[in-house]
């Protein structure tokens, strides 16, 4: 039966809104009969995928529209076109039936799709006997949705897709391309408004900014060698071993010669070498995901499923993961699940409707960043996040994620005046939802990737951050101690003859060290936006804020908990970081600067191979007070311990006077060797201390403390 001429109309113009019921190859009581769009052919000849002839079609409309009766059923077909002396080969993307199936739809319905990065997307697959790539993208509310790209000229008319009606997902496959093609879909939202341009949020590659487009991308075909390090972190519990963080903008750690970015081949051959050298145990990356404005350093991102193109092909991010983890370095990245920005091509009213966020601004704008809030209560956006976290742990091999913002997550007057916000169900500022989704995705990371772990930044007191789920806890494997980065860094800041007044600025830390598994972050936050380089926190003069700086990385790396650098503040680091230049690398040449590094280098290598330094860094019985209360002199001493291993005694003179003959209480007589001096001269400092080894007798031993400045003296016998 011939469709009407409206029908026929609407699928010339691109907007039919079942294009699959017209076009291919259709069974009938007359045998089977083929419709194509083929713009600017002449003649049609349909084949078969093994070459056999199936018929020729005759030309109804001078746009294109090819008819014809065909010989067998229905099937995949190719069109041979010919156009006055040209001749091309088409083959129709209306004659191949779904790729996804019932069980993915009801999976994807239900939110329970764990595999969601194998099914939407672009997807390089053969299917019926053609190779080609499967598209699909989740627009419940649209009227049509179409695919263009650079392999149709971005003519919205050439690939509506079909749509799965019970799961509002949009799929089709279209065979003869690969990888590297640009696409975006073009949505027609339910009034039939078409919305600009939408890129891919399962994109596995986009095109470097300012241009926005996805990219096809091949599946993962990086040969891995990095069995033995993810088999040690899946046999060990994290909070045992020696985590030291270096925290890294990729952006801006180095540059090339022309001033651009490295790419990640570039990074590996000169970062992990680096990492390596100074004795970090993990590299964590701002976000790596795409995002369209370099100053929001990544974390306003558009492409969550792909490595940027600031850094290259992905397949690079791929390669580097892996030689970090070859030459025994974990990579974390951050993730930010908490809000996205509201580009016009990426997911802000995605479908015409608030999709992703919530329609109202009191639950789906963040003032903070003028950014859409994720509806975490909706469960296909659940999924989408929840997939996304599992898709970096499995596809490139990340060792863990810190999330971002979770404080803004939890509350739902986050940043909020009254009247601002909406309260939940009980009338409380909590928000539920987002509870649920945190705990989903710590459950569904710590139960598929074993050696996982997730870091959350979050700065209240919400309770069971690093409680597993099960115990009603976030799930969280560590969280970090933005108490102790405040409290201490004000106390740095102070003149030394006031610290005496300020003493529980370092001392208050130490009643909370162990209500949750901490980590101690010095991080990004603590360098930009007016607030100078940690060197420009410390007080005194330049002498003095060098001292000051190398005796609070001892207290540090000293302190229970695991430890996190921002890059740069390894070599103290004197102008404010910004995204846009490198590091100044220079600096190194002066020997105050390059004796931070010498230092940061010891305590690395100190606290990786003193397992009482880290072995109970998350539990109470690795600490015990030895001086807490002497204020007058600005002293703070402590005891770190693990079983079976000697105990090392941290000690941290806060003031510029030297003092010696002082009375440290110290646990065992005998013999307690100098294994820290943050006032050695190879590091910049005066060179005082104890010759190496301090003698208890009567359970005290009579040590020198050098000039602002740490000390660790670990017990030998």
């Amino acid at each position: 039966m011939k469709p009407p001429a409206s029908a026929i109309e609407s699928l010339l113009e691109g907007t039919h809104a079942d294009p699959f019921s017209l076009l291919g190859i259709h069974e009938g009581p007359r045998g089977a009969y083929a419709r194509a769009i083929l713009p600017g052919a002449e003649t049609a000849e349909a084949f078969d995928l093994a070459g056999a002839s199936l018929g020729v079609l005759d030309r109804t409309d001078d746009r294109g529209l090819f008819e014809g009766k065909v010989a067998g059923g229905r099937q995949p077909v190719r069109y041979h076109c010919s156009a006055g002396d040209r001749e091309w080969t088409v083959t129709d993307a209306y004659s191949f039936g779904p790729v996804l199936g019932p069980l993915d739809d009801f999976l994807i319905n239900e939110g329970t799709h764990l595999r969601l990065f194998d099914k939407l997307g672009a997807h390089l697959i053969e299917h019926e006997g053609a190779a080609g790539v499967h598209f699909a993208v989740w627009a419940p509310n649209a009227r049509l949705v179409s695919l263009v790209g650079d392999f149709n000229d971005w003519d919205h008319r050439r690939h509506p897709m079909r749509r799965r009606q019970d799961i509002g997902v949009w799929e089709i496959f279209v065979p003869d391309i690969a990888a590297w093609r640009a696409y975006k879909f073009r949505i027609a939202a339910a009034d039939g408004t078409v919305l600009p341009l939408k890129a891919d949020p399962f994109a596995f590659a986009s095109e470097l900014r300012p241009r926005t487009a996805s990219i096809t991308l091949a599946p993962d075909s990086h040969a891995w060698g990095d069995a033995a390090h993810r088999a040690h972190w899946a046999a060990a519990d994290p909070r045992r071993e020696p985590i030291s963080i270096y925290e890294v903008h990729p952006g801006s750690w180095q540059r090339d010669d022309n001033g651009w970015f490295l790419t990640w081949d570039e990074m590996a051959d000169r970062l992990i070498p680096y990492v390596v050298d100074l004795g970090f145990t993990h590299i964590e990356f701002l976000p790596v995901s795409e995002h369209p404005y370099d100053p929001s350093w990544g974390y306003q991102t558009t492409g969550l499923y792909a490595p940027s193109a600031r850094f290259g092909d992905p397949e690079g991010f791929a390669r580097f993961v892996d030689g970090a983890h070859r030459a025994g370095v974990s990579v974390l990245i951050d993730w930010v699940p908490a809000h996205f920005p509201t580009d016009e091509h990426g997911l802000a009213h995605f479908d015409g409707t608030a999709l992703y966020e919530h329609e109202d601004p009191r639950l789906g704008f963040h003032p903070d960043w003028n950014t859409a809030i994720y509806n975490f209560g909706r469960r296909e956006v659940a999924s989408f996040l929840v997939n996304n976290a599992l898709f970096w742990a499995e596809r490139y091999h990340v060792d863990g994620l810190r999330v971002d913002a979770v404080a803004s997550m939890l509350y739902r007057d986050y940043s909020r005046k009254a009247g601002e916000w909406i309260p939940n169900q009980e009338g409380g500022r909590e928000n539920w939802e987002a509870v649920d989704f945190l705990r989903a995705t710590n459950k569904a990371l710590y139960g598929t990737h074993q050696g996982i772990v997730t870091i959350a930044e979050e700065s209240t007191a919400w309770p069971g951050v690093t409680l597993p789920a099960h115990e009603g806890g976030l799930g969280f494997g560590f969280k970090w101690s933005m108490g102790f980065m405040h409290d201490t860094l004000r106390y740095m800041a102070r003149d030394p003859v006031h610290r005496r007044y300020h003493h529980d600025d370092i001392t208050f830390g130490l009643m909370y060290a162990f209500s949750e598994n901490f980590v101690l972050p010095l991080s990004h936050d603590e360098v930009v936006h007016g607030k100078g380089s940690l060197l420009a926190k410390m007080s005194g003069d330049d002498w003095q804020k060098f001292a000051n700086l190398r005796a609070y990385y001892g207290l540090m790396w000293g302190y229970p908990g695991k430890k996190l650098l921002f890059m740069g503040q390894e070599f103290a680091q004197r102008r404010e970081w910004s995204e846009d230049r490198s590091l100044d690398w220079e600096l190194r040449d002066a020997p105050a600067h390059e004796g931070v590094r010498t230092l940061v280098r010891d305590l690395n290598r100190l606290y990786r191979e003193t397992p009482a330094l880290h072995a109970r860094d998350c539990e109470g019985e690795g600490f015990e007070w030895l001086i807490v209360n002497d204020a007058a002199n600005s002293v703070f001493a402590w005891l770190r311990k693990a079983p079976g291993a000697n105990p090392v005694a941290v000690v941290s003179n806060m003031t510029p006077a030297l003092r010696t003959g002082y009375r440290l209480p110290l646990p065992h007589d005998g013999a307690w060797r100098e294994v820290l001096n943050s006032d050695a001269a190879a590091y910049g400092g005066s060179g005082q201390g104890n010759l190496g080894m301090v003698v208890a007798q009567g359970g005290a031993g009579h040590v020198t403390l050098p000039p602002l400045a740490t000390i660790m003296l670990e017990y030998v016998g």
